[in-house]
């Protein structure tokens, strides 16, 4: 999978259940690769490419990215060890949960 694979096919693969009164977005600044916002509005997920004023932004290697995608890292871990940065409010981070 790529990360563009990831992002085309994010909005149909969350529960919309799951997301039911999150208004939130997120970007994700994957290195070498480009940006794309997640937009979450009460339970439905739309992807645009580029930043578009997001309430968090979480950086991370292409690797990183489709390695928690894949459920192969914990994205906490990650966090941890620096493989990933997030910049903005990182309770609105937290609800990403949500979406994995």
């Amino acid at each position: 999978m790529t990360v563009q694979e990831f992002f085309d096919a994010l909005p149909s693969k969350v529960d919309p259940a799951k997301t039911v009164g999150v208004n939130n977005s997120f970007a994700f600044d994957v290195t070498d690769v480009g940006i794309w916002t997640v937009i979450v509005t009460d339970g439905v997920v739309s992807v645009v490419e580029g930043s578009q004023e997001p309430d968090c932004t979480l950086s991370m290697s292409e690797k990183t990215l489709l390695k928690i995608a894949s459920g192969g890292a914990n994205p906490t871990t990650a966090y941890m060890t620096g493989k990933l940065k997030i910049k903005g409010d990182m309770g609105v981070a937290l609800k990403l949960q949500k979406l994995f």
